[in-house]
């Protein structure tokens, strides 16, 4: 699918346009992560602070065959273990790259900026505010890098809502437009401001055709999208929002920022990443 639009933005009074595409690069590309397992470290270390903390000469000839047989099970359960840890935990590209909004500028720059948000997040909206136009102007206008957001609705109800919103949006060629209009109508967490009633409004405030976006919102069309991106946030190991990785496409160097870090850590991450 080649759907492509314009999304226009405004700084300081000049416009930009950039191109908002809904195909995806880079999908059968692979990267393996191993994650350690530490249900065996745990197993192990209790096993063996109970052999250092009780002593074998406290052990009652009554209480010994019961501590053996328990050593037995954390064996049994310690081998089985070893064989799951064999079958590592697999992160592919499609874990960042997939499930996500329409690509946002150039699709063939060289740097991807991926963000795990919630629209009822607070740092999320500090991020938007601060930061995130300055990476409009400098890197996305100008072809070096772009950007995919991802939900982690974590906070309530209303952030999926928020999210349905959007994809359905997206439909009509307006996640971005939307996706903005959310952030400059933040109004907190779990208090209505991106419920569904809202969610309306903000449509008919972009020009959306009503009759479409309510049938995609009512229906929940999106939903599946908002829980496998949920998916790939925990499978990364996410508690919270924002969560931004920056990622290279030539050498698929991977770089985690965590929070709404201030711009200066973007821009010297992405400027590394495009140096190399």
């Amino acid at each position: 699918m080649e759907d492509k639009d314009e999304f226009t933005f405004s700084i300081e009074g000049k416009e930009y346009s950039i191109s908002e595409k809904i195909n995806r690069p880079h999908e059968s590309q692979r990267q393996t992560f191993h994650l350690p397992s530490l249900t065996i470290g745990a197993i192990i270390c209790g096993v063996f602070f109970a052999g250092i903390f009780f002593g074998s000469e406290y052990i009652s000839e009554e209480s010994g065959p019961l501590l053996e047989k328990q050593l037995e099970k954390s064996e049994d359960f310690i081998e089985k273990f070893d064989d799951e840890k064999e079958k590592a935990v697999e992160i592919t590209l499609a874990t960042f790259f997939d499930n996500g909004s329409p690509i946002l500028g150039n699709p063939n720059a060289p740097v991807t900026l991926i963000e795990f948000g919630d629209y009822q997040c607070h740092f999320c909206n500090v991020h938007y505010q601060n930061t995130e136009h300055k990476i409009l102007k400098e890197y996305v206008s100008t072809g070096k890098i772009n950007i995919i957001f991802k939900d982690y609705t974590i906070i309530g109800a209303d952030s999926t809502v928020a999210a349905l919103g959007a994809h359905c949006a997206a439909e009509q060629g307006k996640f971005w437009e939307y996706h903005n209009t959310l952030f400059e109508n933040y109004g907190g967490e779990n208090n209505g401001w991106a419920g569904q009633e809202k969610i309306f409004t903000f449509a008919k405030k972009i020009g959306l055709d009503m009759e479409k976006f309510i049938e995609c919102n009512v229906n929940e069309y999106h939903i599946e999208k908002i829980a496998k991106s949920n998916n790939d946030a925990r499978l990364l190991g996410l508690t919270g929002t924002p969560a931004f990785y920056v990622i290279s496409t030539n050498s698929q160097q991977i770089e985690y920022i965590s929070g709404a870090q201030p711009y200066e850590t973007f821009e010297r991450i992405i400027n590394t990443m495009l140096e190399n």
